[in-house]
């Protein structure tokens, strides 16, 4: 468990920048080049390279040397982990949520007694 917790925490740390969201929503159309991810943010290239580290760290994308250029798409399944997780919290939520409706119809019921 202690394995699927960092590697969750690296992920939701990953997806609560908005550049690192940026590049994710731009490489869910397809791969690209550092430089042509790099363009439309206004910073140096050693704080952009950070960015895309701390996405290949946490499993959401990929990279690989191209020649001279440096290629980045999303790594496969890479949302599964956030994904399932959610999934879990809103079940937890959605049956919590039920027993609640559950306990409040019963007592309108012995109220209307």
């Amino acid at each position: 468990m202690a394995k699927l917790d960092a590697n969750l925490d690296r992920c939701f740390s990953a997806l609560g920048d908005p550049t690192r969201r940026m590049i994710l929503q731009r490489l869910a159309r397809g791969e690209a080049s550092v430089s042509e991810l790099a363009e439309p943010h206004d910073m140096a290239l050693p704080s952009f390279m950070g960015h895309l580290r701390k996405l290949e760290d946490a499993g959401l994308i990929t990279s690989t040397k191209q020649g001279r250029t440096r290629v980045c798409e999303l790594a496969p399944d890479a949302f599964t982990p956030v994904k399932d997780w959610l999934s879990e919290q809103s079940a937890i939520w959605e049956e919590r949520l039920d027993r609640l409706d559950d306990y409040v119809t019963n007592i309108m019921k012995e109220r209307n007694k």
